[in-house]
């Protein structure tokens, strides 16, 4: 098992707040606009690292709603291969751009930000789209 390689294991958070979803301008590469989120650490569950990664980046108490989609493209993260597990939650408190995040901004379909990093864009539009049609993503192969 030493030898065991495998993508690494992130998540993402659609946080709802303000009549908008939260997303935050990143400090780090890839530079831009990205929904908050980041790793899972070893010995936390998902909807923990899903929480922990929401208050750090956005300074939001973070209820979850429910687990939206997982994103596996290879190509995702220009850095190296992940995984993401996408959440939507509704953020409680004062926005605040922290640790990562240069700022954290409330957007709504009609006035998102570019660059937006990742395979974000498209995880908002499916996310826009389910609250319209109330239907997931379609598996992509």
């Amino acid at each position: 098992m030493a030898d065991l390689k495998t993508p690494y294991l992130t998540i993402d958070i659609i946080i709802r707040y303000k009549e908008g979803i939260v997303l935050i301008e990143r400090k780090n590469y890839p530079n831009g606009w990205a929904l908050p989120g980041g790793f899972v650490d070893i010995g936390e569950s998902l909807e923990q690292a899903a929480v922990r990664e929401a208050k750090e980046e956005t300074s939001l108490d973070v209820t979850l709603i429910e687990q939206f989609y997982a994103y596996s493209r290879p190509d995702r993260d220009p850095r190296f291969h992940t995984v993401s597990v996408v959440f939507i939650g509704d953020g409680s408190g004062e926005l605040k751009g922290k640790d990562d995040a240069r700022k954290a901004k409330v957007f709504t379909p009609d006035n998102l930000s570019e660059p937006i990093v990742f395979d974000h864009r498209e995880i908002i539009d499916d996310y826009f789209y389910y609250i319209k049609t109330g239907k997931r993503p379609k598996i992509k192969a």
